[in-house]
């Protein structure tokens, strides 16, 4: 996935207020702060570009206050012009980069050059730089932390995931994500999920369903719930979670194409395999651990949910140098 080098100049400032992009035109993105190469980028990689700037513009505020970054007002000369490395300090997988960009754009209050050493998704070693990025010293340091924190954390779920596709290399089995995101974060870390090599389970609550435990209480059984779901909204995915065997018949005599196991073993998994025999697709979920994902993936199921890719998984470390003047 790595590509050569591509300079992009920016325009400095995100959206003001009252700011419509988005609003009724296909290509309004192009319209908003960020540079129009950098939100064709985001656009092309499954990302809204107005999102992003908008998350960029809330870390950005939350570091400073509505104030200025008193530190490097004070220690760097305001026409002081340096060029950054992006560079990782661990290998992994890497996620997060033009959303880096995006952070750095905001800031900028001058034409600034990008250097792209590597793309979204690629694995990269300890020491290996990512991303350069020439303009305003103050410009580079103020946005820093607002752009690693961002990066770090996308880049740690995309290796996490890349670990679990890893070890499921050679199945049928995919790894898929839950809802148990970053509040705000969730397009950005599904996103990471997908650089890592794992799959999207539902973005929202509608556009698609997931019968639980506490709806098949509500709805009288696992049945009950899902034919209700069916028959209120036709035309969305349905997926049905179960706790043993019985129910998994029940729902597969009820029409449901998806079907959660929760808490099976492998051993109950093989058995739901060979019950449903290919006439619905099957997920595992829960007690499920990176040292167990082959013998859950080798049971035949089609999907292993795992929450933690998002809500557990450490960050990758990467940091910004500045490079010594020649």
């Amino acid at each position: 996935m790595t590509t050569p080098d591509l300079p992009l100049v920016s325009s400095s400032g995100g959206c003001g207020d009252g700011c419509a992009c988005g609003a009724g035109e296909e290509d309004a993105y192009l319209e908003c702060g960020l540079d129009p190469a950098l939100a064709q980028l985001l656009a092309d990689a499954g990302l809204d570009p107005v999102e992003v700037e908008d998350i960029a513009n809330v870390a950005l505020q939350e570091d400073l206050a509505h104030g200025v970054d008193v530190t490097t007002v004070a220690t760097i000369p305001e026409d002081a012009v340096a060029t950054a490395d992006f560079t990782a300090r661990e290998a992994g997988t890497v996620a997060g980069l033009r959303v880096a960009e995006a952070v750095m754009s905001i800031v900028c209050t001058e034409e600034f050059e990008v250097e792209r050493h590597v793309e979204d998704g690629d694995r990269v070693e300890a020491g290996q730089v990512l991303l350069s990025v020439t303009t305003r010293t103050r410009d580079i340091l103020t946005a820093e932390r607002s752009a690693l924190n961002l990066l770090c954390r996308l880049s740690g779920i995309a290796t996490a995931t890349r670990a679990w596709a890893d070890a499921l290399e050679g199945t049928r089995a995919k790894v898929r994500d839950t809802r148990k995101t970053t509040p705000g974060l969730r397009s950005l870390e599904k996103f990471a999920v997908r650089c890592g090599g794992g799959a999207n389970h539902r973005m929202s609550l509608s556009d698609a369903a997931l019968v639980k435990d506490n709806h098949v209480v509500a709805a009288g059984g696992v049945a009950q719930a899902f034919r209700a779901v069916r028959e209120r909204f036709p035309d969305v995915p349905i997926e049905v979670e179960v706790d043993t065997l019985h129910q998994l018949r029940e729902v597969l005599d009820a029409g449901a194409d998806l079907i959660l196991l929760d808490n099976f073993t492998p051993g109950e998994c093989e058995e739901a395999v060979a019950l449903v025999d290919g006439r619905a697709a099957l997920e595992a979920s829960g007690r499920l651990t990176l040292a167990g994902a082959k013998a859950y993936a080798d049971t035949g199921v089609d999907y292993l949910a795992v929450g933690a890719l998002t809500h557990s998984s450490p960050i990758l470390d990467i940091g910004l140098d500045l490079r010594a003047a020649e």
